[in-house]
């Protein structure tokens, strides 16, 4: 059996197949991206990470600058021991608006080309990274009503953002999350325990949390406190 032409066709094959592989490599290199900045200020430290090489450079710097303004105070104020290096990546497969895991914040990048102005989110999920709860017994919507308070506390535009804390509604509850639990632990600050914010934030982070830690730190019950403050919501 003569096997030149078979040998010759399957080097034909074999080529093809190789150019096609390197073709296969560099166009996956080439479609990676990322921009990778370490930044220091006092005892803080944030690695910006970018994954997207359309993302603003000046969206990016904000978030940077929103970072050392915000977190040092809110560490400061909440949890001393909280994480003194923190990650930002921006990330264009994540479809969420952000999210907070293990010290480090994702964010998509096509959230802010919808909200260029709500640069808060920093505030907000770095609360989370100072919370630090880890598995606690408490309910996640105390975890996101206290960052939602911080942000209402700390935000640096939450104006220019449109983000306000909303007038109470007639579908809203102590337990609505975000905003809402926000507005209701501004209205407990101001009216039942100045404290209230800080005290609950160390019991989630102590896993303490009970039903009866309402009672220890306002005088009352979650649902006896939402009926005082619906009959007269003013902050």
């Amino acid at each position: 059996m003569n096997l030149k032409p078979f040998l010759k066709l399957f080097s034909v094959v074999l080529f093809v197949y190789a150019l096609g592989c390197e073709a296969g490599a560099q166009t996956e290199k080439s479609s990676e991206f990322m921009e990778k900045e370490t930044l220091k200020k006092g005892d803080y430290t944030l690695v910006y990470i970018n994954k997207d090489e359309k993302f603003s450079a000046e969206t990016g710097q904000r978030l940077k600058d929103t970072f050392f303004e915000v977190y040092p105070g809110m560490v400061a104020a909440y949890n001393k021991n909280a994480a003194t290096e923190v990650n930002f990546v921006i990330d264009p497969a994540y479809d969420g608006v952000a999210a907070t895991s293990n010290g480090s914040v994702v964010f998509n990048p096509r959230w802010f080309n919808r909200s260029p102005g709500d640069i808060d989110v920093v505030t907000h999920e770095v609360m989370h990274i100072i919370q630090d709860y880890g598995r606690t017994p408490g309910p996640w919507w105390v975890t996101e009503g206290i960052a939602d308070y911080v942000r209402y506390k700390y935000g640096v535009d939450n104006e220019g953002a449109g983000w306000s804390l909303p007038d109470v509604k007639e579908d809203h509850k102590y337990d609505s999350s975000y905003r809402i639990t926000a507005r209701f632990f501004v209205w407990i600050v101001q009216n039942k325990n100045q404290n209230f914010v800080k005290e609950m934030d160390k019991i989630m982070r102590d896993h303490t949390y009970n039903k009866e830690v309402w009672v220890e730190l306002t005088g009352k019950n979650p649902a006896a406190l939402w009926k005082e403050y619906i009959a007269d919501p003013a902050i």
